[in-house]
Parts: C-alpha cells; structure tokens; sequence
C-alpha cells in the first residue's frame, strides 16, 4: 500500500497533476493528539468539502510552542500513521511552523477548514482567499469531546484503580 504520508514538496506536486484532473483541493489542519470522535468527524465532514483531503499536521515541536512543553502526548509519526489509515483522509504531512500559513502558499488549496471554535479572523484567511480558495467552518456540537478535557479527565481519574 503506497503510503498517504508525504513530504510538502511530494504533496505540492501531486496537486498540480490533481488541479489538471479538475479536483477541488482541500486542507485542514491540526495536532491531532489523542485521536477521537470529533477528530474523525471533522476529517469527514473537511472531506465532504471537495474531491481531496489534505491534513497538515503539527509537529511534535510546534506543538511545544503554541499548546505546553508537555503536549504531544503522542509522538509526531505516530499521529500521522493513525490520522493517514482515515478513509477520508487523501494525504497527510507534517509542519514545524505554529500557523499554516507557510504551506498554505505553497498548497493554495480551494477550501481550508477549520473548527467553529475560530470565527474570529483567521490569520490564514487572507492567503487562502488571495489564492482564489474559501475558509468553511465546521459546526462543534457543544456535547462533543475534545483532547483537553480528555487529557483533564485522565489525570483527575488516573488513581482510580475500579
């Protein structure tokens, strides 16, 4: 099986030979740590936004940065393996930069998802919608779990021995 997991100099050439086929390009992205059910939601519901899924992932020394020298919990290779056996999920690579900015000059993809959480002006709008592409918001159901409070609610019961 070809891996899905490439370098952003493989992805950027295989969007020019998509963009010539007509595919609608799209990206998201994210740390992606401690995968759950609103991960794999998201990653279908970017999927059902156009033809190709491409993710950026954080890398492990990103993350450090914009979340807690703590965080990943999980290392780098290891979420892009599990994020990459997703059906909705066409390419995966990993960045080192805290915004997505860098690769989405490179990638200019037609539509960038992100969550709800972030109405506010994104700082990766301008490059998107200066490439021709549109930013499209997912809706979070207040009652679906994210990787803080997971993380939250495994240490406040990780004494428990029941």
């Amino acid at each position: 099986m070809i891996s899905k997991v490439k370098s952003l100099e493989e992805i950027v050439e295989i969007i020019k030979e998509l963009k010539k086929q007509g595919k609608t390009i799209v990206t998201t992205n994210g740390a992606f740590d401690l995968i759950h059910v609103g991960h794999v939601r998201n990653l279908e519901f970017c999927k059902k936004q156009g033809d190709v899924l491409i993710v950026g992932l954080n890398s492990d020394s990103s993350i450090k940065q914009y979340k807690s020298e703590k965080r990943p919990i999980i290392p780098q290779d290891q979420r892009a393996e599990v994020i990459s056996g997703l059906e909705s999920v066409d390419y995966i690579f990993i960045f080192n930069e805290t915004f997505p900015i860098p690769f989405l000059e490179k990638i200019k993809p037609d539509v960038h998802v992100k969550g709800s959480e972030y109405v506010r002006k994104l700082p990766e709008t301008e490059i998107v919608e200066k490439n021709g592409g549109k930013i499209v918001f997912r809706p979070i159901p207040k009652d679906e779990p994210c990787t803080t409070k997971i993380i939250k609610k495994i240490t406040e019961t990780s004494g428990d021995n029941k």
